[in-house]
């Protein structure tokens, strides 16, 4: 996207779509993703830790990691090899200029920065960060820092990087200096912050059970979840709100846990209502919501669309097939209230 800005002069990108317009990337030529992502296994991305951005400034690179993100990050850390430490950022709302990676034509691969027009630059954002442990120690180098593609590399001692990983595991923020050794010269700083919670996500989303806001509640897509078809219909669950509660700051401590759970409500409430998708179609029901309450002292759930309960006409098939489900979830419950909201779409069977 930040690719089209450039290519448009748009900030941060065009807000439409140029129809017959040439690929901004061809064939993938020599890039620092060989080194990052395995290509051979078919894996392309690089772990993105959800929130955290990239801010660069004159002698001053700071990566900012939520403070509510700490298992995503401890993920991406565990999984990563013990010499290097790669991740993706996310798009720098707060940063007035963004690096750009640019394919020219002989395939290969340049950084430009594109900024908001009119507007001094003072932080650009990157979209990826790289930390190396292989700088020797003799090098003269405390550590390097340079601007590779669109993101930043750091080349840092093994000592470093075995403290860096420490830092990050306790949740300290942490400071890189780059330069000579015997440099007396201000020298560039890197800096790895834990910062607020993010709570900048599912911004104007509401649920279709009640009008609830989702804002700052985690959720997960579902891209191979329950789909079921019936009568020229298809219901398909496509995603799922993990809901807070007032007493506990986050009920679940990891999403994955609940995602058996999750997979049996979601196929009771789509086969209970498998003889009944063409009448809520008609009816403008089209997206459903389903939220389940799992506590101690409360079981139990509730259906909508369109802001309102589903009428009294299908509830007697819902709890049929979802009170046994959501009793038998109850029971296996080691922690604390999970209250989840799964979402559905009624759509025509094409096929």
């Amino acid at each position: 996207m930040l690719r089209l800005g450039a290519e448009y002069r748009l900030y941060p990108c065009p807000l439409f779509s140029v129809r017959f317009r040439k690929p901004l990337f061809g064939e993938t030529g020599h890039t620092i993703m060989n080194l990052l992502a395995d290509f051979r296994n078919y894996q392309y991305t690089l772990p993105v830790v959800q929130g955290l951005v990239v801010d660069m400034e004159v002698r001053k690179t700071s990566i900012k990691i939520p403070s509510n993100r700490y298992n995503e990050m401890m993920k991406a850390m565990n999984k990563s090899n013990e010499h290097v430490l790669a991740g993706g950022a996310c798009f720098n709302e707060k940063a007035d200029s963004h690096l750009v990676c640019v394919q020219n034509d002989d395939g290969n691969y340049q950084t430009q920065a594109i900024s908001i027009h009119n507007q001094p630059r003072k932080v650009t954002g990157a979209s990826f960060f790289v930390f190396s442990g292989a700088l020797k120690s003799s090098s003269g180098y405390l550590a390097k820092s340079s601007i590779v593609e669109d993101g930043v590399m750091v080349q840092i001692t093994a000592e470093n990087m075995d403290s860096l990983r420490q830092a990050l595991r306790e949740m300290k923020d942490f400071t890189i200096t780059c330069g000579k050794a015997d440099a007396e010269d201000p020298q560039e700083h890197i800096h790895i912050q834990w910062v607020d919670d993010d709570k900048n996500v599912n911004k104007g989303v509401i649920s279709p059970i009640d009008g609830k806001s989702m804002e700052s509640i985690t959720n997960v897509k579902i891209f191979h979840g329950s789909e079921y078809k019936a009568n020229g219909k298809v219901i398909r669950w496509t995603e799922v709100f993990f809901l807070e509660n007032d007493d506990q700051h986050n009920c679940l401590s990891d999403p994955a846990d609940h995602s058996r759970l999750t997979e049996h409500v979601a196929k009771a409430f789509c086969l209970a209502l498998c003889p009944h998708l063409k009448l809520l179609k008609e009816d403008g029901m089209t997206k459903l919501g389903l939220r389940v309450t799992l506590d101690s002292d409360q079981v139990g759930y509730q259906a909508g669309s369109n802001g309102q309960p589903l009428p009294s006409q299908y509830m007697n098939d819902l709890d049929s097939a979802l009170v046994p489900v959501i009793h038998g979830g109850a029971c296996q419950l080691s922690e604390g209230p999970v209250v989840m909201e799964l979402i559905f779409y009624i759509l025509e069977n094409i096929a």
